[in-house]
Formats: structure tokens, sequence, C-alpha cells
């Protein structure tokens, strides 16, 4: 006979979560410690000879021994008609995110960089058809573009721009121009990917921390940055693969470095951002 058998509830598993649901995640586990949240845009920081400086646009002040800057990059968008209403319903800014909702669907990718192609390849092994939209030459790396050069469900449609979207409670369709004639194009897509580039938010440290040619904030691999106390983390910063998982894991990295200059400091404060 078994005797003092132990039952455990298994951890619950998932293929696919959004950076939304995530971060609401996180922010409930962070409601279980004595953390004050301010939820506010800020104006600028600045460095006395102690402390630094967060001004908010309501002009409210928050100081701190330590900062860690997890800003981000936003998304270089278009003007075409549709695309801010059908955003999160057919319209993404992240194929690596975003890929697995559209299965044997057919999708668009605008844009002719690195971040484009690398989004079509992706999507060539998902979806059923594959529309790469671009209104010049592709400019990404030869490396890059052998790996869809034969994939039979990639269409290209290079010397066309994209000028709206349609649909209802989803993306349905998209309109395209080409730029040589005028005439327009439907294409009907379940998705579609804007992969045009991204621009980090790092203006409001610009001139506290060193940046590279891109306007990324650069970083060690404790996540300090080129003035002491300053920590940054994820896609605002110099680290490649901007994705959420490595996001995350470089925000944990930065708590950690920050409490240590703390503890080096043989200060006790509260770490600011």
């Amino acid at each position: 006979a078994v005797t003092g058998v132990q039952t455990c509830a298994l951890p619950i598993w998932y293929q696919f979560i959004s950076g939304q649901d995530l971060m609401d995640r996180f922010e409930k586990q962070v409601e279980k410690y004595n953390v004050k949240k301010v939820f506010s845009a800020v104006k600028s920081v600045e460095k006395t000879d102690e402390m630094f400086i967060t001004r908010s646009e309501e002009g409210d002040e928050y100081r701190g021994k330590t900062i860690i800057i997890a800003t981000g990059k936003k998304s270089r968008t278009l003007n075409a008609k549709g695309l801010d209403r059908l955003i999160g319903r057919g319209v993404s800014y992240c194929a690596t995110c975003d890929a697995p909702l559209f299965m044997d669907s057919d999708v668009a990718v605008v844009g002719g960089g690195n971040s484009a192609i690398t989004a079509a390849y992706e999507l060539m092994s998902i979806a059923r058809k594959v529309y790469l939209v671009n209104r010049s030459a592709l400019k990404a790396d030869e490396i890059f573009l052998e790996k869809i050069r034969d994939a039979p469900n990639i269409e290209r449609f290079v010397g066309y721009e994209l000028v709206e979207v349609t649909g209802d409670d989803a993306l349905n369709s998209a309109m395209l121009r080409n730029l040589s004639d005028g005439s327009s194009v439907m294409l009907p897509v379940a998705g579609i990917f804007i992969e045009i580039g991204l621009i980090p938010n790092s203006a409001v440290v610009k001139d506290l921390v060193s940046l590279n040619r891109n306007d990324e904030i650069i970083v060690s691999c404790d996540c300090s940055t080129s003035l002491p106390g300053v920590f940054a983390a994820g896609d605002v910063t110099t680290v490649p693969e901007k994705q959420i998982i490595v996001a995350a894991g470089e925000g944990a990295k930065a708590a950690i470095s920050a409490y240590k200059y703390l503890l080096n400091e043989g200060e006790h404060a509260v770490i600011g951002y």
C-alpha cells in the first residue's frame, strides 16, 4: 500500500502571452509589496551632488540615489488611414510577438530593412501568404534577403506604399498605391506588420548618459551606464534582441545592480525611476 502520498498543483503553461498581459501579471506581483506607483510622463532628469531628480510634466519631483531608465522604444509609424484604429486587431508592430496569431492567414509586412525581412522570414512558415511591401528597393543585408529569396508564399510589392487598412472589428484588407502610376491594389489580409524601424525613448536622458549613433543608451553587462548610479534596461539600451523576455530579464539585472550600487555606497535609499 502507498501511504503519505502528496499532491501539488502543476504550473500553468501557455504558448503565447501579449506584452500587456505580461505587464498586468508583473503589476499584480508588485502589489504584494510596499511599492509606490506613480503614473506620469517624465519631463526631465538631472544629477545633483548627492541625488538624481526626476521631474514630471505635472511639476512633481522624485528624488533617488539611483535611477533606472526603462523607457523602451516607439515604433516608427505611417500616415495610413485606419492604422491606429486597428492596432491590436490585425495591425502589429512586432512580428516576433504576434506572428503565432496568424497561423494559415494572409498577412502583409511593410518595410524593406533587416527588421522587415526578418519578419517576413518568421511569418513565411506560419502564414499562408506573406505580402512584402516597400516604397523602394529592399535595403536589408544580403544574408537576410537570401533567406526569403525562393520562398513560394512571399509576394513582393516594391515601389508601393500603404495608404489604408480596413475592417470593422478586425483588419480584413490593406490598400496599396503604386508610386509610379498611382494605381491601387487591395490586399485581403488578416494581419499587417509595420516594420520600418524603432525610435529609442532616450531624449529625456540624452545629456545625462552616453548614447550610440542610434540614440540607444550604452550599457555594460550589469546594465550600468556612463554615469555612476544610472542604470538602463530593455529596448532603450544597446542590448540586442528587442523582445519582451529579454527586456524583463534586463530589468531584473538593472534592479539588482542598482541595489548593489546602494550597498557599496553605504546608503539606504529607495531606487528611483
